[in-house]
């Protein structure tokens, strides 16, 4: 099964908006006195509201007392969008735009009746939390199909992304200016985003832009309220926007911008570990360097040297075991995320984690009319494989070198149809992996969308991994097809997906654990919208069923699934499922029986708590046979006044097969954030990890105990995404049911970034 449905969300998208644990930037601050302005109730429905130019100065410190905000544009934010269906909102807001040769402002004045409540914390850039924010939204080649969204907290804190009809890119960052103020009516914001950091259409005369503003209010609910009523039986938010118009003679930039890093480290580890004393592994300083260059006012060229791709947030561990296919860890490196969306496509054919330690890299994204294009190109040291199956996958690291390349294209056709090209290839010593294919995306109305990837790879692995993974000799060749039809309305929803991947079809830049398959699966839902003030907001039900297969037509597993959800009051979420499902593993077929729960809610405006629990049948990978789980996850996160912020996740996994204890894992997560400013922070991660098996359950030799933990801290000052500093330390230990706790190797490092603009 693919994943659970439900209905889409415009705007910011349902990921955005759930489980209220992504708390964007917006904090603004405003003088007492309003400004006139230009008010937009005096235009037609469907004309273009226009934004003046200035030629005044603006100071960006969140206090809207400049000539400027006079004669701006005014728009204020009438619909309450979520949780109510276009109703009147409970708090007022107005937005003001307006631009010179160089930037785009705007400013917001969000009213509360009760200032004291409003939700605001220090955190670092683009992190998330349950803050007061707003957005400003920016359709800057009018083709409804990709945003840029500009989010700031009451606090001051930025968060930036590219919004497109494939999801959300958060790693986009963009250098602009932003600042707010807490006042005794509510809050303000200010925002200059120069035109270098955007990237629009070339035209002679005005540029037409589709526009929003959002706020997010949360208090009993987390209310979101924009300028236009959302049309909930229409699946293309930007379809609906408000349209701007100005901006004559303004080009989007050329900039070119170096960022020179320096990064210096010391790793010690245990040579003869657990015993014996720890010994300087490896002490360097290396310099490198990224630069890009805008080619066209709408296509960047970026190119990396010597690049420091280390992650300073470690992966959040994961429970891995009982898990026959290889885990999933999302990106976080900014050369990948930044213009991800460039290179989405339905399945995850491009998955940059795959690349661990590049040399030097090559990268190409824009926009130019219709046409989108991406690619990039990277020389990486070591070789990491995947080697899929129907049942499950194994893994491996070849320590030789490859270069692995990535062209996506993308042509759209009016405002609903797109079609594109992709290929990856990646080549090294006795070894590739190349897989070519396209896809439409045809959007025939509101309510329908059709997706369809087509894919054909071919892969040739070294005499030596042939041998040792059981994978066939000489080239191998084999296809992928994937199709998605989608229903939604205001109400109802209905989906149905047909894919199939051959037994040797490879995507080593891609995520693909499992081949060798065919599936169909469809599911419907409906929706209980809540009206305003009652204590729920919403209720979903659905009905799910997958049937995976094999290429012969045998069984892989067939599950049907029923699900419910409820949104309401102190943004509290509550999700229930139960399945039924027939699994086959090693020539056995094994009937199971399963539910879940997952819950939260935030009791005050610092305080967020919530957990899961999965409880039923499960296969015993390891010894193919049928046993029982148990798994339960808790979290809590707490705000200690506006600079100190903890979060603590823990998950606890029991297995029992024979009516005796198989395994019990425990892990654990620790993060204290001390936020000294917008731009500096001081953080804590520790996670401990405790594995006790049952040996005597096991039908091969098992080891009674393992266990583990990582600490991580870490200093951070960023004057802007890319001129930053980072000083910190990491350790590991490990333990058996032989030897306690020791500590296995420890790093010291610093790395200094500094973003240079021509």
């Amino acid at each position: 099964m693919k994943r659970s449905r439900e209905a889409p969300t415009p705007a910011l998208t349902q990921r955005a908006l759930a489980g209220a644990c992504m708390a964007l930037v917006a904090p603004v601050m405003l003088f007492a006195q309003v400004p006139s302005g230009q008010d937009s109730t005096s235009r037609s429905a469907d004309e273009p509201l226009l934004v003046p130019r200035t030629a005044s100065a603006i100071e960006v410190d969140g206090v809207l007392d400049e000539e400027a905000w006079q004669t701006a544009l005014r728009v204020e934010l009438n619909y309450e969008v979520r949780p109510g269906e276009n109703v009147t909102p409970p708090v007022s807001t107005e937005v003001y735009l307006t631009y010179d040769d160089d930037r785009l402002y705007a400013a917001f004045r969000c009213h509360d009746p009760e200032p004291s409540a409003i939700r605001a914390h220090l955190r670092d850039r683009d992190t998330l939390g349950g803050d007061d924010w707003v957005a400003l939204i920016l359709d800057t080649f009018n083709d409804q199909r990709r945003s840029f969204d500009f989010i700031v907290t009451a606090q001051g804190v930025q968060f930036d992304q590219i919004e497109a009809q494939t999801g959300e890119d958060p790693g986009w960052d963009a250098i602009w200016d932003a600042a707010s103020k807490i006042t005794s009516w509510g809050y303000a914001v200010e925002m200059a985003i120069p035109f270098s950091s955007l990237r629009f259409q070339r035209t002679d005369g005005p540029q037409i832009w589709g526009f929003d503003a959002v706020r997010r209010y949360p208090r009993d609910h987390a209310y979101h309220i924009g300028t236009f009523p959302r049309d909930r039986s229409n699946n293309c938010y930007l379809c609906q926007s408000i349209k701007i118009q100005g901006f004559e003679d303004v080009r989007p930039g050329r900039s070119i911008e170096v960022d020179p890093t320096v990064i210096a480290f010391r790793t010690d580890t245990r040579p003869n570990f657990p015993g014996g004393g720890m010994e300087k592994e490896a002490q360097e300083g290396e310099v490198g360097v990224s630069a890009s260059w805008g080619v066209t006012p709408n296509i960047t060229f970026n190119v990396t040297a010597n690049p420091d791709f280390s992650q300073v947030e470690a992966d959040a561990r994961q429970l891995d075991i009982n898990e026959p296919f290889a885990l999933f860890f999302p990106e976080r490196r900014p050369f990948f995320t930044e213009g991800a969306d460039f290179f989405a496509a339905l399945e995850n054919v491009i998955y940059t984690r795959t690349i661990r330690e590049p040399s030097w890299g090559l990268k190409l994204t824009g926009k130019e009319g219709a046409n989108t294009v991406g690619a990039y190109v990277m020389r990486d040291d070591i070789t990491n494989l995947v080697f899929p199956g129907p049942q499950g996958s194994s893994a491996t690291t070849m320590d030789t070198a490859n270069t692995a390349a990535v062209l996506r294209y993308k042509r759209d056709f009016g405002s609903r149809y797109t079609a594109g090209l992709l290929a990856t290839i990646r080549q090294g010593a006795d070894y590739h992996n190349r897989v070519f294919g396209a896809d439409l995306d045809f959007r025939f109305t509101p309510t329908n969308q059709v997706q369809l990837l087509v894919l054909r790879s071919s892969t040739e692995y070294p005499t030596d991994i042939q041998t040792a993974f059981d994978q066939p000799s000489g080239p191998q060749n084999d296809h992928l097809i994937s199709f998605e039809y989608d229903h939604y309305t205001r109400t109802w929803g209905w989906w149905a997906d047909y894919e199939e991947a051959g037994e040797h079809f490879r995507a080593d830049l891609g995520y693909y654990p499992r081949v060798g398959y065919r599936n169909i699966e469809g599911g419907v839902l409906h929706t209980w919208n809540g009206k305003p003030g009652s204590w729920w907001s919403a209720i979903r039900a659905g009905a799910e069923y997958s049937y995976f297969g094999d290429r012969d037509g045998g069984l892989l597993d067939r599950s049907a699934t029923l699900w419910l959800n409820y949104n309401g009051t102190m943004q509290s979420f509550l999700g229930l499922g139960v399945w039924r499902s027939r699994e086959a593993f090693a020539d056995e077929e094994y009937d199971i029986t399963g539910g879940s729960v997952e819950g939260g809610f935030w009791p005050t405006g610092d305080v967020q708590i919530g957990a899961s629990a999965i409880v039923g049948d499960q296969i015993d990978y390891a010894n193919a046979r049928l046993g029982s789980r148990l798994r339960i996850s808790p979290w809590i996160s707490y705000n200690l006044g506006r600079h100190l912020r903890f979060a603590l996740n823990h998950n606890f996994e029991r297995m029992r097969v024979n009516d005796a204890r198989l395994y019990t894992a425990n892990i654990s997560q620790l993060t204290a954030v001390y936020q000294f400013s917008v731009r500096m922070f001081f953080r804590t991660i520790l996670q401990y990890v405790n594995y006790g098996y049952n040996p005597d359950n096991y039908i091969f030799e098992q080891d009674a105990k393992d266990r583990r933990l990582f600490t991580q801290l870490l200093f951070s000052y960023k004057f802007n995404p890319r001129t930053v500093l980072f000083l910190g330390y990491a350790d590991n230990y490990r333990g058996t049911e032989d030897y306690g706790l020791t500590q296995s190797n420890r790093t010291l490092f610093v790395k200094l970034g500094y973003a240079w603009t021509i």
